[in-house]
């Protein structure tokens, strides 16, 4: 993907982002998004697995997700984050890498950046 940050294949791998239903669909990802990521990723020195990237609208219907979400858009992630000490170090590289739109959830983060929603909200599941 071009515009990528030069980061971007250090900390991370094309495939994450793919819908289980769609290889390849990585490509639907925001590039703006995935750099600022890539800066988030820098700013907590610790790995960010990433559980749920880019969803074709069928793949989002079965997980349960809601018709407009960010993640049929390329515009959101959900990060493994199972202790507290690691939602912690997310969230704080997130919010600094200008992520305002955090979900915090058991054993997740979900962050987005979809320019059609409110921003500056943190929100549990």
């Amino acid at each position: 993907m071009q515009g990528l940050s030069k980061d971007f294949h250090f900390f991370f791998e094309y495939r994450e982002f793919d819908s289980p239903d769609a290889p390849g669909s990585y490509e639907n990802m925001d590039i703006n998004f995935l750099n600022k990521l890539t800066e988030a990723r820098k700013m907590a020195a610790i790995g960010f697995k990433i559980t749920s990237g880019y969803r074709t609208p069928s793949h989002n219907e079965k997980v349960g997700g809601v018709p407009s979400s960010s993640h049929t858009l390329g515009h959101a992630v959900d990060i493994y984050a199972p202790t507290s000490r690691q939602k912690y170090i997310i969230i704080n590289a997130l919010l600094q890498a200008g992520f305002n739109r955090i979900g915090v959830a058991k054993n997740f983060i979900h962050v987005d950046d979809d320019p059609s929603k409110n921003e500056d909200v943190i929100w549990t599941y």
